[in-house]
């Protein structure tokens, strides 16, 4: 193994997952297995790129970094030579999250500075110019995150956020000199002298140099564009051939479709959805006075099989907040998990076939019921979101970030699952 990977979460793990086997440009990218947790075996010596997959962007500090210090022992024991460790592109955080205490331990471990902090996606619409987050042509804090129930982010300065989660300063790179070139960004990297230092990118050009520039560094951090240049690296050195993935003949059985993100993207996807296909809207009362559980759930996925049926708990930011107060955040916020989780282990275990989920904390919740084991990368259905094969439950999947994917995502997504490139 070549490189490996640390996300902070599911959804996150399966974007950084797609764009490494895909690569950038005509070499192709690496061969690529996804693992659901820290495995507790050595990979298959014919894996060029392991990318663990942890639910940990919402836990406590302390065990986010332990989760993660363990994820990159087991990787370097597997050979890796440049570990990444891969948050959200919208750096969903706190000023008392863990990307930061992360960073450090992971740069600590390795004796590094220097390292880069690049959380944009241009694909998506992330990226970050003079040290600040966009999401399409608005600031971070005015994309809609800031209305996040877990992670609200109200401020797009990533060097000013980042700063209130570690110790020591943290430097910027602009986008002028990250457009000299990458010798240029490696020699800005080495004089930096500070541990994290963010690094402007608004296309997928600057994420190439990036990728360049860090060709011999130990640890890169970011979302998944941070990636995009990396396996041209191993592949211009003769280490890895270059891979252009496999063919994807699909699965026949019955599909649902999950949705457990409140993000105004998702929350759009599943209006989109409803013109046309069943849906089931989930109270978040009645769930947490024990109305509707999985009995109620999975009768209505089998009853419209063939027809995409979507039952979801996407709600807007007030009637987030008022559940909220009413019950607790964590209170509901682990009562949906484990229904969806439940709900998901239920169906597959009634022989369905096809899974899309939505919403990172829902996806790493229903991905760790499963026990998908090691999962292989498929098709991509929208940037960011592949589909993801696991030969352990004989199931295909698709675990959607809450603001990734197109309108009518959940659609594509489904019919993605049965016939590629439907």
């Amino acid at each position: 193994m070549l490189l490996g990977v640390i996300a902070d979460d599911f959804t996150g793990a399966s974007d950084i997952a797609n764009t490494i086997a895909r690569g950038n440009g005509e070499s192709g990218g690496l061969v690529t297995s996804q693992y659901m947790g820290i495995p507790d075996y050595n990979a298959d010596p014919t894996v060029e790129a392991g990318v663990i997959s942890l639910k940990s962007r919402s836990v406590p500090k302390a065990d986010a970094v332990a989760l993660s210090l363990e994820a990159l022992r087991w990787l370097k024991a597997q050979g890796c030579r440049q570990i990444v460790f891969k948050y959200c592109s919208t750096f969903d955080s706190t000023p008392q999250g863990n990307i930061g205490p992360v960073a450090q331990a992971l740069a600590a471990e390795l004796g590094v500075d220097g390292v880069v902090v690049c959380p944009a996606f241009p694909k998506a619409g992330r990226t970050i110019y003079q040290g600040h987050l966009f999401v399409h042509d608005r600031l971070l804090s005015e994309s809609g995150m800031q209305n996040h129930p877990l992670t609200p982010m109200t401020d797009a300065d990533i060097r000013r956020w980042l700063s209130l989660q570690v110790t020591g300063d943290v430097g910027l790179i602009s986008l002028n000199t990250v457009r000299q070139g990458a010798d240029a960004l490696r020699q800005a990297l080495a004089q930096d002298g500070r541990q994290l230092v963010v690094v402007d990118a608004v296309d997928d050009s600057d994420l190439a140099i990036i990728g360049r520039a860090c060709a011999e560094a130990p640890l890169v951090t970011g979302g998944s564009g941070a990636a995009l240049g990396l396996p041209a690296n191993f592949i211009a050195s003769g280490q890895a051939r270059g891979h252009h993935g496999g063919g994807f003949a699909g699965a026949v059985g019955p599909e649902a479709i999950l949705a457990g993100s409140c993000s105004g993207a998702t929350r759009g996807q599943v209006d989109h959805h409803a013109k046309g296909h069943p849906v089931l809207p989930i109270p978040v009362d009645q769930v947490m006075t024990g109305e509707i559980g999985v009995p109620q759930l999975l009768s209505f996925l089998l009853e419209h099989s063939g027809k995409a049926p979507l039952a979801y708990s996407s709600a807007t930011p007030e009637e987030v907040r008022a559940a909220q107060e009413r019950y607790g955040r964590e209170n509901v916020s682990d009562a949906l998990d484990r229904l969806f989780a439940s709900t998901a282990q239920a169906f597959l275990d009634q022989g369905g076939k096809r899974l899309v989920v939505a919403g990172g904390e829902t996806s790493g919740a229903v991905a760790q019921a499963l026990d998908l084991g090691e999962v292989m990368i498929g098709p991509e259905i929208d940037p960011g979101v592949p589909i993801l094969i696991s030969a352990r439950r004989d199931a295909v999947l698709a675990l959607k970030s809450g603001n990734f994917g197109q309108q009518d995502f959940f659609r594509k997504a489904a019919n993605m699952l049965a016939w590629a490139g439907s």
